[in-house]
């Protein structure tokens, strides 16, 4: 089971740069996704925050898919997306049901007015002994 961030002592710095001497610089968006709308799945803590709140500063709106236990972490992104100037949008949902993705992308298209970019971040481990062992 996948842990909450917020549970992280100390918080990671999600708009920080490493500069290489154990230093950080902050990240200075350039615009670059002005207008873009993104579906990220994982989206709720770690590379999937990170992830949300990079595209706000660049100027994307989002909607990020997270199982539903992680609400306080989703919270927590929507709020730090906002804080940069984003809009973000939540479905708490498990995606190892083929519905629940359907589910997803039509959200995200009717909330977003359409996608432009897909980050498939979410996943799970599932040991099988041979590729045709997995099932949908």
């Amino acid at each position: 089971m996948p842990g909450l961030e917020s549970k992280l002592d100390p918080a990671p710095l999600y708009d920080q740069l490493p500069t290489g001497d154990g230093q950080a610089q902050p990240y200075l968006a350039a615009g670059k996704l002005k207008g873009k709308r993104a579906l990220i799945t994982g989206g709720d803590s770690g590379i999937g925050r990170s992830i949300a709140i990079l595209f706000a500063m660049e100027g994307a709106d989002s909607l990020i898919a997270y199982l539903p236990e992680e609400e306080e972490d989703a919270q927590e992104t929507k709020k730090l997306v906002e804080q940069k100037g984003g809009k973000l949008f939540l479905k708490a949902t498990d995606l190892k049901d083929r519905n629940n993705c359907k589910e997803v992308v039509d959200l995200a298209v009717k909330e977003l007015g359409g996608l432009d970019i897909l980050v498939n971040n979410h996943a799970y481990q599932m040991m099988v002994e041979d590729i045709k062992d997995l099932d949908e």
